[in-house]
């Protein structure tokens, strides 16, 4: 019987497919995978697989596997890496890939993302995928994975260890939260590499879904408490499959992604910077970028941008979660850095660090220079998709409604921005940003002020108004 993605619960979300695990059958994954190859076209011999360390990531790829192999395609085991490091093997071998990871959404979820041979699916490849028909296996099938081919994970190692200098980081100590990232290992082995002292703290072997962008109130604790006991120069992070970054100063504070993100983009010293909405707008308030291009919120958008501005090169795209999107080859001291045009967590740690080994600060003085801008954001959990978009319709068609929901305090509406979801610039400065999230039932706000007390009550406010409505 042949179905197609569309019959089926998982949806395509910012950057990927998610859903439920129970969701994830082997019949989906069969047709997620046949559809992808079908949108490949004819002539693709190869196929990686790699996945992050959720319980339910290995059957999801063996899965994918049997799909692939049903029709001639040899796949290449990965195990558990890191997704930029899938990235970089795909675009090095010219090959397309597939990675299972649910990234930073609980561990009932999960997802599978996909990568041409040129880097990740479009919006376009994923409309073509949802309409092709595909006919699993009628019988339950089981498969094995292949065996585990080693060197992915420490190819995307050597990218930074050889381009960075072996004393980049001399001299710093550095705690390493692991909790259960794909890429805690590796972080240890590159920070090291480039002369770091590291220490591993919060190692888990239960998935701990670690959102960069709305981090839980128990890791602002637990890097307070470790940057107390043991006088690191910072701490460092990723989610879970290490796409986005989390780096807290001596203090055991956490940056926002977005700031991190402005600092990754100057000390490369972009030309061009491509951000969503969504972000700090210190970034044009900086100074330091001839261009800053606003897009929707998900990597693929970010992407097209960067292609589209391709000639104004060095140019970078970051997200408000930390990921870090390079698009064009960047100079570091004598050696080149390749691009690599999916997020990554491992650049802006380093680069950030170097930073401010090189300057004699801490990584709290990075900030310091950029404009008082700060941000702030939340989510409500099981918010369903349709009530998102009703509340949105409604806040869209009545102001008095709108200030009364998202900022009482802020003063008149000066401006309200379409472009991903319900955004609203307040007289008083105020910004406050509403969104069904892409990849779960959750509502999304941000907030952007002038003080990071004020963002906070911002988004806390809001979306306790919103659940009470």
């Amino acid at each position: 019987m042949t179905s197609s993605l569309s019959n089926f619960d998982v949806k395509f979300g910012t950057s990927g497919a998610r859903g439920l695990v129970t969701d994830l059958t082997p019949d989906y994954c069969w047709t997620f995978t046949a559809a992808f190859l079908s949108v490949l076209g004819p002539g693709t011999t190869r196929l990686l697989i790699g996945h992050d360390l959720r319980a339910s990531s290995p059957a999801i790829a063996a899965s994918c596997t049997a799909a692939a192999q049903a029709v001639g395609v040899e796949c290449v085991y990965a195990g558990t890496v890191a997704t930029p490091a899938l990235a970089l093997a795909a675009l090095e071998q010219q090959c397309p890939a597939i990675m299972v990871t649910g990234s930073h959404i609980p561990d009932d979820r999960n997802g599978l993302k996909a990568y041409r041979a040129n880097g990740e699916i479009t919006k376009a490849d994923e409309q073509a995928m949802l309409r092709i028909m595909v006919a699993p296996p009628s019988a339950s099938w089981t498969h094995a994975l292949p065996p585990l081919t080693d060197g992915i994970a420490s190819n995307y190692a050597r990218r930074y260890s050889e381009v960075f200098k072996s004393d980049a980081l001399k001299g710093l100590r550095i705690g390493v939260y692991e909790h259960s990232s794909v890429m805690r290992d590796q972080l240890h082995h590159v920070l090291q590499a480039l002369g770091a002292e590291t220490f591993g703290l919060g190692r888990s072997e239960t998935f701990i879904a670690v959102d960069t962008e709305a981090v839980r109130a128990e890791d602002h604790r637990l890097a307070a408490a470790w940057a107390a006991e043991h006088g690191f120069d910072a701490i460092v992070s990723a989610d879970g499959d290490a796409d986005r970054p989390l780096l807290a100063d001596a203090q055991g504070r956490w940056l926002r992604g977005d700031v991190l993100g402005i600092i990754a983009a100057k000390m490369l010293g972009a030309h061009t910077v491509v951000t969503p909405i969504s972000s700090n707008t210190a970034v044009e308030k900086c100074g330091h970028f001839a261009s800053v291009i606003r897009t929707r919120i998900g990597s693929p958008f970010v992407i097209a941008a960067m292609v589209q501005e391709g000639n104004a090169a060095p140019i970078v795209g970051y997200e408000a979660n930390g990921g870090f999107l390079l698009g064009s080859d960047v100079k570091i001291g004598n050696a080149r850095l390749k691009a690599l045009p999916t997020r990554d967590a491992m650049l802006p740690i380093i680069v950030a660090l170097a930073a401010a080994r090189q300057g004699g600060c801490g990584v709290s003085d990075l900030v310091v220079d950029l404009p008082q801008r700060f941000t702030a954001s939340d989510r409500l959990a099981d918010f369903a998709s349709a009530r998102s978009l009703a509340l949105l319709a409604s806040l869209a068609s009545d102001p008095v409604k709108t200030c009364s929901i998202l900022a009482p305090q802020s003063g008149e509406i000066s401006a309200i921005d379409y472009t991903d979801g319900f955004r609203v610039s307040f007289a008083s400065g105020d910004i406050v940003h509403l969104r069904a999230s892409g990849n779960a039932p959750e509502l999304r706000c941000y907030a952007e002020a002038d003080s990071s007390e004020r963002a906070a009550t911002l988004c806390a406010s809001c979306l306790n108004r919103v659940a009470l409505s």
